[in-house]
């Protein structure tokens, strides 16, 4: 006989995969937004150097003006909580847990309560992140990458960094696992593994990316809690001079060390923020071009080549560290061959809608835009993989420019078109299309705005890290970009005021919809009624065909889950 659960077991200590998955969206979105407001902060003090930021100055500093501590500060944690607690968590946590089960067919994950522990350890985690910014002397400011001897030395809220870290990677793992068990164990009676959609394969390679990846970083970042906190010397070298004094207990350690623990699992990092985007694109223009994906084996051999090369090109983020002519030559090699899938991955996409009559609704404006975005931002890493040219590049402004044209407009484009589509799955009503179109437009145009001119930046040698280019002839030459992608930043901002107005006011007033299955998709989720039952499927399920099926003769849709042939 079933009851009814309190509201705390319902809602908040759930182990229903949805719910998780809710929470893990909701928590992402905060995280995201503060991480953009970070990044809003910097980005007045580059456009405006030492001017005194509107409204809440006076609360950051003195003098109303970011400090280059501060600056520092902030540029460590935008990239800390943008990845790790932002696209990472949206892309893996809510839609990898949401929909792989209903996916797959199966009435939850593997291990519910293992879900449940994996979604409060990064909730802790987050905690404990933010709290870093309470600490005497600010928050950590070592950069995103933490690199010693600087991290080792500084303030104590790189120790908290550090505890934080190890949560978050911790909760990953637990993910992954559970991820990976269910998609392969939980599986309804005909789904073979080439009848899994696109999005599952995205997950699932992902998943084992986490798995192998962040073990290594969870090691090192153990490691340099115990040269800061217990005095060992892990990474610190012999002779470590800070401010005139030998440092003491500094000796035998290596820093490249750490950088070789800490890149091998940031460069497949890239590809767990990449591939669940990609699943949701391939999801997306399918549905929207009423026509099966073109080469569907190949995207998922390309999706597997690339999970599989992720894992020895990590190197080439540290040819400016003295390896050797060998060593360099073999990372180059590496790094030229893992662009050939995601040329295939592109290409099979544009073949897909070659041809077809296209529905551009909002979530067909977000997976299209995707595709130049994320081929400009893959484009624009191949001269950061050779050598001679990255000489120049490293470190300046065009590596921002190359990695977040892949993980903005490329990525989170292609998670916020996965909203709008799989919107109707979560609540059972349609975001409000006028709202989602002035969304996306408006977001297009900036982020090209904010993101461009910084190649132009970077071939002129600007560093990345640089508080004010001004002081220098050849950054004050290309300061009028600065105000340009600075106003193009809070334009980008207020874009996306009408985009989490749509996202939480439609769960109430949004249209309902007509029925299950709105989009005339043929994967399994939308078998389920809008939004899912307790156990996703009222009756059993049994798949038929491929997950990308279409009549060739009338058009007609023709779903896994339905026997009826054409």
């Amino acid at each position: 006989m079933s009851h009814e659960m309190p509201f705390w077991k319902k809602y908040i200590f759930s182990t229903d995969h949805k719910v998780i998955g809710l929470q893990y969206g909701i928590t992402a979105t905060f995280f995201l937004l503060f991480g953009f407001f970070l990044m809003i902060l910097m980005r007045w003090q580059l456009a405006y150097p030492g001017v005194e930021i509107p409204l809440i100055g006076k609360a950051i500093s003195d003098s109303g003006a970011l400090t280059p501590e501060l600056y520092n500060a902030l540029g460590a944690m935008h990239g800390t909580i943008m990845i790790f607690l932002g696209v990472v968590p949206m892309g893996v946590g809510a839609f990898g847990n949401y929909l792989v089960p209903l996916q797959v067919g199966a009435c939850d994950m593997a291990f519910p309560k293992l879900n449940m522990m994996s979604y409060w350890v990064y909730f802790v985690g987050g905690v404990i992140m933010m709290a870093s910014f309470l600490m005497p002397g600010g928050a950590a400011a070592s950069g995103w990458t933490s690199y010693p001897p600087l991290s080792v030395i500084s303030n104590n809220a790189q120790t908290v960094w550090l505890i934080s870290m190890v949560f978050l990677i911790t909760s990953s793992l637990l993910g992954s696992v559970n991820t990976i068990v269910t998609a392969i164990q939980l599986r309804v009676k005909g789904l073979n593994f080439m009848r899994w959609p696109v999005h599952v394969w995205a997950q699932v390679t992902t998943a084992f990316l986490l798995l192998l990846a962040f073990p290594p970083l969870e090691a090192a970042a153990v490691l340099q809690l115990a040269d800061r906190v217990f005095g060992s010397s892990f990474f610190l070298p012999s002779g470590l001079v800070v401010s005139g004094e030998k440092w003491p207990g500094a000796g035998g350690g290596n820093p490249l060390l750490w950088q070789h623990l800490f890149w091998f699992l940031a460069h497949p990092e890239v590809y767990v923020l990449i591939l669940p985007a990609v699943g949701v694109v391939c999801e997306i223009v399918t549905a929207n071009c009423k026509k099966p994906l073109y080469g569907y084996k190949t995207m998922v051999y390309s999706i597997l080549f690339l999970g599989f090369m992720s894992f020895v090109v990590w190197a080439h983020h540290m040819f400016m560290t003295g390896m050797g002519v060998t060593l360099s030559s073999f990372f180059q090699a590496t790094t030229m061959i893992i662009s050939i899938p995601s040329v295939i991955i592109l290409t099979t996409l544009l073949l897909t809608l070659w041809g077809a009559s296209i529905r551009f609704s909002v979530p067909m404006l977000f997976a299209t835009a995707f595709l130049p975005m994320f081929a400009i931002g893959g484009l624009t890493g191949l001269p950061l993989g050779l050598t001679a040219s990255d000489i120049h590049l490293h470190d300046t402004y065009y590596v921002i420019g190359h990695f977040h044209y892949v993980v903005a407009p490329g990525t989170l484009f292609a998670l916020m078109g996965g909203v709008y589509y799989w919107y109707p799955k979560f609540s059972g009503r349609q975001m409000n299309q006028t709202l989602g179109k002035i969304h996306f437009w408006t977001s297009f145009i900036a982020i090209n705005f904010v993101f461009l001119p910084m190649f132009l930046m970077g071939s002129k040698g600007v560093s990345r890290r640089m508080y004010d280019q001004t002081v220098y002839s050849y950054g004050a030459s290309t300061q009028s970009w600065n105000v340009v992608m600075s106003t193009a930043a809070f334009v980008l901002l207020i874009a996306q005021i009408p985009f989490i107005w749509n996202m939480f006011t439609a769960w109430k007033i949004g249209k309902k919809v007509e029925n299950d299955n709105p989009w005339e998709a043929t994967t399994l989720e939308w078998a389920a009624t809008s939004p899912p039952p307790h156990e996703n499927f009222t009756t059993p399920v049994e798949v038929y065909r491929s997950p990308y099926s279409y009549s060739e003769t009338s058009g007609k849709v023709l779903p896994q889950f339905s026997p009826q042939e054409a």
